[in-house]
């Protein structure tokens, strides 16, 4: 759950580790649907028995699916700061993508706060560093860096 701090103490959460958030099941009716929502079928995503002649053995979620569960994450264990209005989306300053994430594997976010900027009264730009464990596997599905832009009354 998002912890409310006090605007003047964002800059001080620089360096901070937030907790891990749960697990997220990936299941292949989750791949379905954002296949349908992206319309991006290829086979190595939606149709099992091709998959598995491939090197994955099966199905593999989009790299865009891990990608889209950030905003999830974020709201799992971030912060908020008080008088929040709004928080977007504001962009990455990085994203790679380390290893497939199977289906029926199960995932989650480690995240830390590596910049807070103050980009005018009452907006805030805060750089995330995430990374997605996939359970039972050393390598992350993903490494990213995004940022939200938080704007507070």
């Amino acid at each position: 759950m998002p912890e409310t701090i006090e605007v003047s103490r964002l800059p001080n959460l620089v360096g901070t580790k937030l907790e891990p958030t749960d697990w997220v099941h990936i299941t292949q009716d989750r791949i379905n649907q954002f296949a349908d929502a992206t319309n991006d079928h290829q086979f190595i995503h939606v149709d099992p028995e091709r998959a598995a002649q491939t090197p994955f053995g099966g199905p593999i979620a989009h790299g865009y699916l891990t990608l889209s569960l950030l905003s999830f994450f974020g709201m799992q264990s971030g912060v908020i700061p008080e008088g929040l209005v709004m928080a977007v989306n504001y962009g990455s300053d990085k994203v790679r993508y380390l290893a497939p994430v199977s289906v029926d594997s199960r995932v989650r976010a480690h995240q830390k706060i590596a910049d807070v900027t103050e980009k005018k009264p009452g907006q805030w730009l805060i750089k995330t560093s995430v990374t997605i464990e996939i359970e039972g596997e050393q390598t992350p599905a993903l490494i990213a860096e995004i940022l939200g832009l938080y704007i507070v009354a």
